[in-house]
């Protein structure tokens, strides 16, 4: 490592701060440049209610950090995660996500202690995010400009950055050029350096996929006196009934967000649920749904609201084996992004800023230092994004055959027959039996290569014999109970 390098690191997200904060663990000055203004002073509410947010597409819309982001926060941050508790934010551990009908089967295992959760609103997340960052003494967040260009300078076909333009909006948007030893993307899905890097001559890839899907969050607080209902009632809180996936995340202090997800081509419904009275009205006819936002439970503290435009996104800034930017890193969604449905961008985040460390850390050589990025990036985080990306298909194909009324997953061979049949098969174990649901639940978790556990002689064993029950029954485990599409559709029209 070369001591005291400067990096100008550009967005102060979660994957920003996450960067930032890895990077000044590992000796480096960080200088953050983030165009919003910083959160307001006071709690959580006046962070989620007044915070003019534009950069974070899904800043209000619900998050939670999975097992591998809790598990590096208390490996390396503790006093971060006390931060967070003293905010109300909750760990929900392994052992509480067991549903009552599989306690009897459940006893601790090693590894268990890694599949927990931690729930709050976004919005408290990056507020105290944000001000455990701030109390660093080798990073400076600076919110009054705007990074409008990049320079580059061009030396035996290999292109360096050597600046940002900034413009400074409290200085009569004054230009000005910030120079400094590397240069760090963590703007999300807005990022402009591909753009830019591309203008300057380099050849960056890109892989783009439709997830085909909205999806629509309204956030509710509990009444005064009213205890949150159990997760584990009868009927989920979370689920799919075929046409719409639907889930309850709880916040702080009483507050959860319910999301309503729904493919592209459900028009009739995509604008139903853009109305707060016809938001409820298609959630309480879910019973899992009921004994959270019922009147005398819960009311409304945001009106309904859409992100949409999701795709998966993987970018390499590696061409025939050649960076094609020295001195320039991208990470989290500037340069892997999933469906955000999935929840799994801020636990890539941190990921993604220790790769980054790491590597800056331990090699000084420009080239090398991009590749070791690249190769590392493509090791931990290119298998999260592939089996995200298999979901996103997989989903567009049930949604499908759902509006054309066709049987969900028909197979035109034996080899689909048999992969579906699997899925099948493991979704109906995964419910009836503690070390697939375990197995499951550590790669919704990113605690180990997704599917990894499906190498467990045992998990495979269990899963086939479920296979012989035949697919009609083990599907009936993917799907939760409520109207099915045209009774949904028909109650709308009599609204």
């Amino acid at each position: 490592m070369n001591p005291g390098q400067r990096v100008a690191l550009v967005g102060a997200g979660i994957s920003g701060l996450c960067s930032a904060l890895a990077l000044s663990r590992k000796g480096f000055s960080v200088d953050v440049f983030e165009r919003d203004i910083p959160p307001p002073d006071g709690g959580a509410d006046r962070a989620f209610f007044d915070w003019n947010r534009r950069g974070a597409a899904q800043f209000r819309h619900p998050h939670a950090f999975l097992g591998l982001m809790c598990s590096l926060l208390e490996e390396r941050y503790p006093d971060l995660l006390d931060d967070f508790f003293a905010a109300g934010a909750r760990k929900v551990t392994f052992d509480q996500m067991v549903p009552p009908h599989l306690q009897d089967q459940y006893h601790p295992e090693p590894g268990d202690e890694k599949l927990w959760v931690l729930m709050c609103r976004r919005a408290t997340m990056e507020t105290i995010f944000r001000r455990y960052v701030e109390k660093q003494d080798n990073i400076r967040i600076v919110n009054t400009t705007y990074v409008t260009g990049i320079q580059t300078e061009r030396h035996n076909d290999q292109i360096s950055i050597t600046g940002l333009e900034l413009t400074d909006r409290q200085a009569d948007n004054k230009k000005s050029i910030f120079q400094a030893d590397i240069y760090v993307d963590a703007t999300g899905r807005a990022s402009k350096f591909s753009q830019w890097l591309t203008a300057a001559g380099a050849a960056i890839e890109e892989e783009r996929e439709d997830a085909e899907i909205v999806y629509y969050t309204r956030h509710y607080q509990l009444k005064p006196g009213v205890d949150e209902p159990n997760r584990h009632q009868e009927e989920p809180s979370a689920g799919d009934v075929g046409y719409m996936k639907y889930g309850v995340f709880p916040g702080d202090s009483g507050h959860f967000a319910l999301i309503i997800c729904l493919p592209n081509a459900e028009a009739q419904l995509r604008q139903a649920v853009k109305d707060g009275d016809r938001f409820d009205s298609i959630c309480m006819q879910i019973p899992g749904l009921v004994p959270w936002i019922a009147k005398d439970k819960a009311e409304a503290t945001t009106p309904p609201f859409g992100i949409g435009e999701i795709h998966a996104v993987w970018r390499s800034f590696i061409k025939d084996e050649q960076p094609q930017a020295l001195n320039f890193f991208a990470v989290g969604d500037a340069s892997a992004r999933t469906n955000p449905l999935y929840g799994r961008g801020c636990s890539t985040g941190i990921l993604h800023a220790h790769i980054l460390a790491d590597t800056l850390h331990d090699y000084t050589d420009p080239v090398i230092r991009a590749l070791e990025f690249q190769q590392q990036t493509t090791k931990k985080i290119r298998p999260i994004y592939d089996a995200s990306l298999s979901e996103d298909k997989n989903g567009i194909r049930r949604a499908k055959a759902v509006m054309k009324g066709e049987q969900r997953d028909r197979a035109d061979s034996l080899k689909k027959w048999f992969g579906y049949a699997f899925g099948d098969a493991l979704a109906a174990a995964a419910r009836y039996e503690i070390n697939v649901f375990r197995g499951v639940m550590r790669t919704v978790n990113l605690v180990e290569k997704p599917g990894f556990f499906l190498q467990d002689r045992k998990i495979r064993r269990t899963i086939f014999r479920y296979m012989l029950r035949g697919r009609k029954k083990n599907g009936q485990a993917r799907v939760q109970r409520g109207p099915n599409r045209n009774d949904m559709l028909d109650s709308l029209v009599s609204d």
